[in-house]
């Protein structure tokens, strides 16, 4: 089986950049099962029920999220009804919507669980812990399992890799909007990269426009973030896993648009 974890959508230019590549890549590379980080898919922040329907349309079957999911108010209408779109789940008390998904493929149940990192970051409820018990909540229903932890460090994500070690088939990671290098089988068993990337605007600052990042450090001043357009880059990572539901390689996924 071929699992592709696609890295955060930036607005418009995201959106056609995943519209474009995920469907050729499914059939180039035989993958089975596409997980994308959609929440700044609707103009770089949060998600609107159209935006999401644009991604499944795309060739999405699991969307993940991270600490922008609450920034547009209308995803509180529709989360409990979307039985593929998660959340943190280590967001403190009754929030909406779940942490975790089991998506059944062929024979497999696929869960796919989002966490949230707290090293420079909003204080929700210890990731280790939560990620304990989910795992004891699925142990009995899920073949595979594949975490987006979306977090800022890369020593925290490391480390919840390290402690998740053997205990799920992979952990990506989300967040930060750049690719990195480290790609990796953890133990011979635990596929993980530390960031997955972003599918966003290629000719920006993390997808927002240049002249409004650069204009933030000059004068510490607040700004509005508008995000980018033109050329987009398609970032993801492809987990392929055998028969006994351990992964046995992760490639990185790099396109910059023509």
């Amino acid at each position: 089986m071929k699992i592709m974890a696609v890295g955060d959508v930036v607005g418009k230019c995201g959106r056609r950049v995943f519209l474009k590549y995920t469907k050729k890549l499914k059939t180039e590379k035989n993958i089975d099962i596409v997980i994308v980080n959609g929440e700044n898919a609707a103009g770089g922040k949060g998600l609107t029920k159209p935006v999401l329907s644009e991604l499944y349309g795309a060739g999405a079957d699991v969307v993940t999220s991270g600490n922008h999911i609450w920034d547009k108010k209308e995803v509180l209408s529709f989360i409990d009804r979307e039985p593929y779109l998660i959340r943190p789940a280590n967001y403190p008390g009754n929030a909406p919507g779940k942490g975790y998904c089991i998506y059944p493929f062929k024979a497999k149940n696929i869960a796919v669980i989002n966490l949230s990192g707290r090293v420079f970051f909003d204080a929700l409820d210890d990731p280790f812990q939560k990620a304990d018990e989910i795992l004891d909540e699925i142990k009995n229903e899920a073949d595979i399992i594949i975490v987006d932890f979306h977090a800022e460090a890369t020593s925290e994500k490391l480390a919840l890799a390290h402690y998740l070690s053997g205990r799920v088939t992979a952990l990506v990671g989300t967040h930060t909007h750049v690719q990195t290098a480290d790609e990796r089988i953890i133990e011979g068993n635990t596929a993980y990269i530390t960031d997955l990337g972003m599918t966003g605007p290629i000719d920006s600052i993390l997808g927002v426009k240049k002249e409004i990042i650069i204009e933030k450090f000059l004068t510490a001043r607040p700004v509005k973030f508008d995000i980018a357009e033109g050329r987009g880059v398609y970032s993801a990572a492809i987990i392929e896993i055998d028969n006994n539901n351990i992964a046995k390689n992760i490639d990185r996924v790099l396109i910059y648009e023509e």
